[in-house]
């Protein structure tokens, strides 16, 4: 797969752009991010953050995505079955984490990602490090620019669009990365999250595994 030569912006401008906004960003939500790990600490417990490995941007030396750990707010208690299996996670998301999920603000600690450079405001959603091998060639694609903290899908559907819906955004994202493209996602997905839209998919509390979405179309892991 070969990168595609971005413009001024997505070069010179997206990234620095990036920090600058995260760090504001940091500052202006300090008071909802203290409130936030607070009430997260008191009704759901220790730890406060979920930290979990995610694919980044592909790394042109390898081929491969860059793995980073990526921070959100906790939402889910860690429950388990009788065989030590975690439970679904309608099970497992509290009250609590279903306010903060539907306001997007247990995503307010990747602001930190974004300003040590794993992640961007704009682009596809940081997915799991085990979806990988399911990925098709085109999908891969998604990941020649860095994971954002909002992107096309997010302000499009959220997760109410199937899996294929989404990747097929994020890699038609990739291919035209501009300003205002990146500025109009930003104000659809403030839009979004007041409207609450999106925020479970048809079967799921949240979203329905990619791997098993793959098995009920009879796909095989591509790696």
């Amino acid at each position: 797969m070969e990168h595609k030569c971005y413009g001024p912006y997505e070069r010179y401008v997206k990234r620095p752009l990036d920090c600058f906004l995260a760090l504001v960003a940091l500052i202006v939500f300090s008071p909802i991010i203290g409130i936030t790990a607070l009430i997260v600490k008191i009704k759901i417990g220790s730890p406060v953050f979920f930290s979990q490995e995610r694919p980044g941007l592909i790394d042109p030396k390898t081929g491969k995505e860059r793995i980073f750990r990526l921070y959100k707010f906790r939402s889910m208690t860690n429950e388990k079955d009788t065989e030590g299996n975690l439970l679904p996670d309608e099970k497992r998301l509290t009250k609590v984490g279903k306010v903060i999920r539907a306001a997007s603000i247990d995503e307010l600690p990747e602001l930190i990602n974004i300003i040590k450079g794993d992640m961007a405001v704009v682009g596809p959603r940081p997915l799991l490090v085990k979806y990988l091998p399911w990925y098709s060639e085109e999908q891969h694609k998604r990941h020649f620019v860095r994971p954002g903290l909002t992107g096309y899908a997010q302000a499009h559907g959220r997760n109410a669009v199937s899996w294929d819906e989404k990747f097929q955004m994020d890699v038609d994202y990739t291919e035209r990365i501009t300003f205002f493209g990146d500025a109009k996602i930003i104000l659809a997905t403030v839009k979004t999250v007041i409207k609450h839209e999106g925020i479970s998919s048809v079967t799921s509390a949240t979203m329905e595994s990619f791997i098993e979405y793959c098995k009920s179309l009879g796909r095989e892991q591509k790696e």
